[in-house]
Protein backbone atom coordinates (compact mmCIF):
# COMPACT_ATOMS: atom_id res chain seq x y z
CA UNK A 1 0.00 0.00 0.00
CA UNK A 2 1.31 3.32 -0.51
CA UNK A 3 0.69 6.73 0.79
CA UNK A 4 -1.61 7.06 3.98
CA UNK A 5 -1.58 2.98 3.84
CA UNK A 6 2.13 3.15 5.29
CA UNK A 7 0.55 5.65 8.56
CA UNK A 8 1.54 4.12 11.84
CA UNK A 9 -1.12 4.23 14.70
CA UNK A 10 1.13 6.28 16.56
CA UNK A 11 1.10 9.09 14.10
CA UNK A 12 -0.95 12.09 15.51
CA UNK A 13 -2.87 9.58 18.56
CA UNK A 14 -0.36 10.58 21.38
CA UNK A 15 -1.67 14.36 20.61
CA UNK A 16 -5.03 13.30 20.65
CA UNK A 17 -4.72 10.81 23.23
CA UNK A 18 -3.21 13.82 26.25
CA UNK A 19 -6.04 16.51 24.56
CA UNK A 20 -8.84 13.70 25.90
CA UNK A 21 -7.52 13.03 28.92
CA UNK A 22 -6.85 16.69 29.49
CA UNK A 23 -10.46 17.23 28.75
CA UNK A 24 -11.60 14.76 31.20
CA UNK A 25 -9.14 16.40 33.40
CA UNK A 26 -7.49 12.52 34.63
CA UNK A 27 -4.17 12.76 35.34
CA UNK A 28 -1.71 9.90 33.24
CA UNK A 29 -1.74 7.60 36.72
CA UNK A 30 -5.84 7.65 36.84
CA UNK A 31 -6.15 6.76 32.89
CA UNK A 32 -3.37 4.14 33.22
CA UNK A 33 -4.94 2.41 36.31
CA UNK A 34 -8.89 3.02 34.06
CA UNK A 35 -7.31 0.96 31.09
CA UNK A 36 -5.11 -1.59 32.90
CA UNK A 37 -1.59 -0.32 31.48
CA UNK A 38 1.41 0.76 33.25
CA UNK A 39 1.63 4.42 33.47
CA UNK A 40 5.61 4.50 31.67
CA UNK A 41 3.68 2.99 28.49
CA UNK A 42 1.09 5.62 28.12
CA UNK A 43 3.57 8.31 28.44
CA UNK A 44 5.35 6.47 25.56
CA UNK A 45 2.26 6.44 23.57
CA UNK A 46 1.26 9.62 24.49
CA UNK A 47 4.98 11.05 23.71
CA UNK A 48 4.59 9.02 20.58
CA UNK A 49 7.27 6.60 20.96
CA UNK A 50 5.16 3.52 21.39
CA UNK A 51 2.01 2.07 19.16
CA UNK A 52 -0.78 -0.29 21.36
CA UNK A 53 -2.04 -3.23 20.29
CA UNK A 54 -5.77 -2.65 19.65
CA UNK A 55 -7.28 -3.80 22.29
CA UNK A 56 -5.26 -1.50 24.56
CA UNK A 57 -6.44 1.13 22.50
CA UNK A 58 -10.01 0.29 22.90
CA UNK A 59 -9.35 -0.12 26.51
CA UNK A 60 -8.22 3.53 26.89
CA UNK A 61 -10.88 4.61 24.36
CA UNK A 62 -13.10 3.06 26.89
CA UNK A 63 -11.71 5.08 29.86
CA UNK A 64 -11.87 8.26 28.15
CA UNK A 65 -15.54 7.90 27.01
CA UNK A 66 -14.69 7.64 23.61
CA UNK A 67 -13.82 5.33 20.17
CA UNK A 68 -10.74 4.27 18.65
CA UNK A 69 -11.72 6.62 15.04
CA UNK A 70 -11.79 9.57 17.19
CA UNK A 71 -8.51 9.62 19.08
CA UNK A 72 -7.04 8.09 15.27
CA UNK A 73 -8.53 10.49 13.23
CA UNK A 74 -7.61 14.18 12.46
CA UNK A 75 -10.95 16.52 12.94
CA UNK A 76 -9.63 19.02 9.94
CA UNK A 77 -9.74 15.78 7.83
CA UNK A 78 -12.52 16.18 4.56
CA UNK A 79 -13.65 12.94 2.93
CA UNK A 80 -14.84 12.79 -0.42
CA UNK A 81 -17.75 10.25 -0.88
CA UNK A 82 -15.43 8.10 -3.30
CA UNK A 83 -12.46 6.29 -2.16
CA UNK A 84 -9.56 5.69 -4.95
CA UNK A 85 -8.23 2.20 -4.43
CA UNK A 86 -4.50 2.89 -3.40
CA UNK A 87 -5.40 6.09 -1.86
CA UNK A 88 -7.52 5.23 0.70
CA UNK A 89 -6.17 6.00 4.85
CA UNK A 90 -5.25 3.12 6.26
CA UNK A 91 -3.35 2.52 9.84
CA UNK A 92 -1.20 0.08 10.82
CA UNK A 93 -0.66 -1.49 14.77
CA UNK A 94 1.40 -4.33 15.91
CA UNK A 95 -0.06 -7.50 16.18
CA UNK A 96 -0.08 -9.24 19.48
CA UNK A 97 2.22 -12.12 20.20
CA UNK A 98 0.76 -15.97 20.96
CA UNK A 99 0.77 -16.97 24.12
CA UNK A 100 3.62 -19.55 23.68
CA UNK A 101 5.86 -17.40 20.84
CA UNK A 102 9.17 -16.08 22.39
CA UNK A 103 10.44 -15.49 18.89
CA UNK A 104 9.07 -11.94 16.58
CA UNK A 105 6.93 -15.16 14.73
CA UNK A 106 3.82 -14.43 14.97
CA UNK A 107 3.69 -10.44 15.40
CA UNK A 108 2.94 -9.60 11.80
CA UNK A 109 0.84 -6.38 11.80
CA UNK A 110 -2.55 -5.19 11.40
CA UNK A 111 -3.63 -2.68 9.28
CA UNK A 112 -7.08 -1.18 8.70
CA UNK A 113 -7.58 0.80 5.40
CA UNK A 114 -10.38 2.91 5.76
CA UNK A 115 -13.30 2.60 3.31
CA UNK A 116 -15.17 4.88 5.53
CA UNK A 117 -13.01 8.11 6.56
CA UNK A 118 -13.97 8.13 10.66
CA UNK A 119 -15.58 11.53 11.13
CA UNK A 120 -18.00 12.95 14.18
CA UNK A 121 -21.23 11.54 14.52
CA UNK A 122 -21.20 8.66 11.80
CA UNK A 123 -23.45 5.69 12.54
CA UNK A 124 -21.41 3.10 10.29
CA UNK A 125 -17.36 2.13 10.36
CA UNK A 126 -16.27 -0.15 7.14
CA UNK A 127 -12.66 -1.11 6.88
CA UNK A 128 -10.54 -3.78 5.12
CA UNK A 129 -8.68 -5.80 7.95
CA UNK A 130 -4.91 -6.59 6.13
CA UNK A 131 -3.32 -9.26 8.47
CA UNK A 132 -0.03 -10.13 7.72
CA UNK A 133 0.58 -13.74 8.54
CA UNK A 134 0.25 -15.09 11.51
CA UNK A 135 -1.05 -11.60 12.87
CA UNK A 136 -3.84 -11.93 15.84
CA UNK A 137 -5.59 -8.78 17.67
CA UNK A 138 -4.71 -8.57 21.34
CA UNK A 139 -7.29 -10.24 23.76
CA UNK A 140 -10.89 -10.45 23.45
CA UNK A 141 -12.81 -6.91 23.77
CA UNK A 142 -16.45 -6.77 23.49
CA UNK A 143 -18.45 -3.30 23.22
CA UNK A 144 -21.86 -2.15 22.31
CA UNK A 145 -22.89 -2.36 18.80
CA UNK A 146 -22.82 -5.20 15.64
CA UNK A 147 -20.19 -6.70 13.34
CA UNK A 148 -20.08 -8.24 9.88
CA UNK A 149 -17.44 -9.21 8.26
CA UNK A 150 -16.64 -11.31 4.96
CA UNK A 151 -13.15 -12.48 3.80
CA UNK A 152 -11.71 -11.18 0.36
CA UNK A 153 -8.78 -13.51 0.42
CA UNK A 154 -6.68 -15.68 2.82
CA UNK A 155 -7.94 -17.31 5.84
CA UNK A 156 -9.15 -16.17 9.40
CA UNK A 157 -9.90 -17.33 12.77
CA UNK A 158 -12.51 -15.73 14.72
CA UNK A 159 -12.95 -16.37 18.24
CA UNK A 160 -16.36 -15.67 20.25
CA UNK A 161 -16.33 -16.06 23.61
CA UNK A 162 -14.75 -19.80 23.46
CA UNK A 163 -15.96 -20.96 19.97
CA UNK A 164 -13.71 -20.31 17.30
CA UNK A 165 -14.57 -20.43 13.87
CA UNK A 166 -12.06 -21.19 10.21
CA UNK A 167 -13.22 -18.73 7.37
CA UNK A 168 -11.60 -18.99 3.94
CA UNK A 169 -12.34 -16.63 1.23
CA UNK A 170 -15.92 -16.03 0.25
CA UNK A 171 -17.18 -16.63 4.13
CA UNK A 172 -18.63 -14.40 6.30
CA UNK A 173 -19.47 -13.77 9.51
CA UNK A 174 -21.71 -11.08 11.65
CA UNK A 175 -22.03 -11.15 15.66
CA UNK A 176 -23.19 -8.74 18.17
CA UNK A 177 -20.03 -6.78 19.85
CA UNK A 178 -20.86 -7.41 23.22
CA UNK A 179 -19.85 -11.22 22.64
CA UNK A 180 -16.34 -11.27 23.65
CA UNK A 181 -14.36 -11.61 20.37
CA UNK A 182 -11.09 -11.26 18.90
CA UNK A 183 -9.34 -12.87 15.35
CA UNK A 184 -5.70 -14.01 13.84
CA UNK A 185 -4.54 -14.96 10.37
CA UNK A 186 -3.20 -18.74 10.75
CA UNK A 187 -2.25 -19.02 7.65
CA UNK A 188 1.50 -18.20 5.35
CA UNK A 189 0.04 -15.09 3.34
CA UNK A 190 -2.07 -12.02 4.26
CA UNK A 191 -5.40 -12.04 4.84
CA UNK A 192 -7.93 -9.11 4.03
CA UNK A 193 -11.15 -8.89 5.74
CA UNK A 194 -14.13 -6.47 4.83
CA UNK A 195 -15.02 -5.46 8.44
CA UNK A 196 -18.31 -3.22 8.93
CA UNK A 197 -18.87 -1.73 12.55
CA UNK A 198 -21.63 -0.04 13.69
CA UNK A 199 -21.53 2.34 15.76
CA UNK A 200 -17.82 3.00 15.14
CA UNK A 201 -15.26 1.25 17.34
CA UNK A 202 -12.39 1.60 15.75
Amino acid sequence: MDGAAGTSAADGLGTRLRHARMVRHMTLKALAQTAGCSESLLSKVEGGHATPSLAMLHKLAIALDTNIAALLSSPAMTASPVQRAGERPSVRFPGARAPTDRSRRGRGSIVLERLVVPSPGQLLQCDIHVLEPLARSDEQIHHVGEELGYVLEGELELTLADQTYSLKAGDSFYFASTEPHSYRNPGDTVARILWVNTPPTF
